[in-house]
């Protein structure tokens, strides 16, 4: 017995240590697949430092002293090609990291024509020639690059000296391998976004299985959205009642004539609406989406930055008219001033945040005025602009409350007649931020259709399951409450509703 013991090996000190590591590395691979799976624009981008960063400086600083060196060792007598080797056998390696499995011409090639071994012996005898190995290098980036690259390898053919076509070699591998990164992304999507569901709805249907309490928040946040569906519907005049009215896909006097009864998909579509307004503090957050909370809490900041700036836009074209607003270029530059102002709402409270985006919004019109010869603003219209534009903080400001009730218009219409189609009319006040508006709806009903396949009632589920989404009964005394279709995001806003910069908070 003695020596059974002696011949166990002994438990490394280092396992537990590694444990929460090796888990953290298992979620992160985990989150990616299932990011990768649901984000259909999910894709590599090279990293581009802010000019004048440390970081930036610092590799600058490394790099050039290390291609230095590399003239250093090439110009000396004996030529010194250790240094260069090593590099050649780098470039081998991505070379043959582009290839597609079924390339084996070109992997053999590229083995014979970059046999270390041999160019090894020709470093020794001082005959490595290495303009002749840059130019097949150069032939061989020709073939394997993507379209996009084909001009950055031709200026490279233009360069003689050999530590430079070295370096621009290295920088333009590295972008072709990135090219190759979000290639084999886009090839794995649907088995990944398969493999995300499988698993999932797997999990989900086995836990709901041990513990059918489990979903006690879900009941509540589903049966919350099925009320408000089912609630009755305003009658008469105002917006309310015209947005009641109409239907995603059909005709008003068909959706009041024809019922339908609630389904999950309704159900489904109004709760992740009201996700995007969700309390920070509320805890009861349904348990089926808390792997998808912090997508949703990006998304919810995403549509607030998005409903200021849209009402700063709409609250700055009524001081400036059509002249300055009738520029792309002057609207992407007063886009990109807000936004990169709005990113302090974060760190400061959004009162003190929206002075400063007040200020430098009404100095870049007052500028852009004079720029044009065009009468500035005076010191009245400087003020008034500044103090509009402050009180959009508020969260019952007037433009900022319409705005996001058409944004949240646009995000229902969207979940319906998909993202597209939903762009084609979109009211007022929207039409400036419209590529942001695309990327946001995009997201959510990326999200909102992956956690719809995952949902066992939306999938044949097991009775347990299924009756998580226990609707109340429908007041048929009123059309459907349904998403409204384009011709209903402007009916919901009559012209007499939608606000008028030049008037509305001036009356205030």
């Amino acid at each position: 017995m003695t020596d059974v013991k002696e011949n166990v090996p002994g438990k490394d000190p280092g396992d537990a240590e590694s444990r929460p590591c090796l888990r953290n590395t298992v979620n992160d691979v985990s989150k990616l697949s299932s990011e990768i799976g649901m984000n259909r624009d999910f894709h590599v981008e090279e990293k581009v430092l802010p000019p004048g960063s440390l970081e930036g400086r610092i590799r600058e600083t490394m790099h050039d002293a290390f291609w230095e060196h590399l003239k250093e060792r090439l110009s000396a007598t004996p030529p010194d090609f250790n240094c260069a080797l090593e590099l050649l056998k780098e470039i081998k390696e991505i070379l043959l990291s582009l290839l597609l499995p079924r390339q084996n011409r070109l992997r053999s090639e590229i083995e014979e024509a970059l046999d270390m071994d041999l160019l090894k012996q020709d470093a020794e005898h001082g005959s490595l020639n290495v303009p002749h190995l840059s130019k097949y290098i150069l032939n061989m980036m020709t073939l394997l690059c993507a379209p996009v690259r084909d001009e950055a390898v031709q200026k490279l053919e233009n360069i003689s000296d050999p530590v430079r076509l070295l370096r621009g070699i290295f920088q333009v591998l590295s972008l072709m391998k990135m090219d190759m990164v979000n290639y084999t992304i886009q090839s794995l999507q649907p088995q990944l976004q398969e493999h995300s569901i499988q698993f999932e709805r797997a999990k989900f249907q086995d836990l709901l299985n041990k513990q059918p309490s489990l979903l006690d928040h879900t009941t509540r946040w589903l049966t919350r959205a099925a009320t408000e569906l089912s609630a009755p519907l305003p009658s008469g005049p105002g917006p309310d009642a015209a947005d009641a009215s109409s239907s995603a896909c059909s005709s008003p006097s068909e959706a009041a004539s024809s019922p339908e009864p609630l389904s999950p998909t309704m159900v489904l579509s109004q709760g992740f609406l009201n996700l995007l307004l969700w309390d920070p503090e509320d805890d009861e957050f349904p348990e089926t989406l808390l792997t998808d909370r912090a997508r949703l809490q990006e998304l919810e900041a995403q549509l607030r930055q998005l409903t200021i700036l849209a009402s700063v836009l709409l609250v700055s074209s009524s001081f400036s008219g059509s002249v300055l607003f009738g520029s792309p270029q002057f609207v992407d530059k007063l886009k990109r001033i807000t936004k990169a102002l709005l990113g302090e709402f974060k760190s400061r409270p959004e009162e003190e945040a929206m002075l400063t985006v007040s200020e430098q919004v009404a100095q870049e019109i007052h500028q852009s005025l004079k720029n044009m010869g065009l009468a500035a603003l005076s010191s009245d219209n400087t003020g008034s602009l500044i103090g509009q534009l402050q009180d959009v903080a508020r969260k019952e400001n007037c433009v900022r409350s319409v705005i996001d009730q058409r944004i949240h218009l646009f995000l229902k219409c969207c979940l319906v007649l998909g993202v597209q189609r939903s762009l084609l009319d979109l009211p007022g006040g929207l039409t400036l931020i419209e590529a942001e508006l695309a990327e946001l709806g995009q997201k959510f009903v990326s999200l909102t259709h992956h956690n719809q396949q995952e949902l066992p009632p939306l999938s044949g589920g097991a009775p347990e399951s299924r009756s998580v989404l226990c609707f109340p009964p429908r007041n048929h005394g009123s059309p459907p409450a349904r998403a409204p279709g384009l011709h209903s995001l402007r009916a919901a806003f009559p012209a007499a509703d939608r606000p008028d910069p030049h008037t509305t908070e001036k009356r205030q």
